[in-house]
């Protein structure tokens, strides 16, 4: 189990960037599969990035693929994701998760097992 803290979400126009953090903590960061997901009201928790335990392997969605980039330094027990051309449906409020699965072995939010409690993105156009 990691414990997580987002930070880094805010207002921005359309067409901006914002770069969020999840700082963890405890000993599994480095053994852990790292996500990013977002939920936006009214909807379901969906997933947005995905990065391996030796950084080697990332996976995004269709919706954020050539805009956003996940990226992780083990040694700062941090994860990042760093969000270009942002569009108002990228509003939402973004969670950092953590897993001890493979990435290669994941099917959704069910496959983490801790998570953050959440920064809010506002996308204004």
């Amino acid at each position: 189990q990691v414990q997580l803290v987002e930070s880094g979400g805010g207002l921005v126009q359309a067409g901006g960037s914002l770069r969020l953090s999840c700082a963890a903590s405890g000993r599994a960061f480095s053994s852990s599969t790292m996500g990013w997901f977002r939920q936006a009201p009214g909807k379901e928790r969906d997933f947005v990035a995905a990065i391996s335990r030796n950084i080697i392997t990332t996976s995004y969605a269709d919706s954020v693929k050539g805009r956003f980039t996940i990226s992780r330094d083990n040694a700062k027990n941090t994860v990042y994701l760093q969000m270009n051309s942002l569009k108002p449906e990228d509003t939402a409020v973004y969670y950092c998760a953590a897993t001890l699965r493979a990435i290669n072995g994941l099917s959704g939010p069910n496959d983490f097992g801790s998570w953050g409690q959440g920064t809010l993105v506002t996308v204004s156009s």
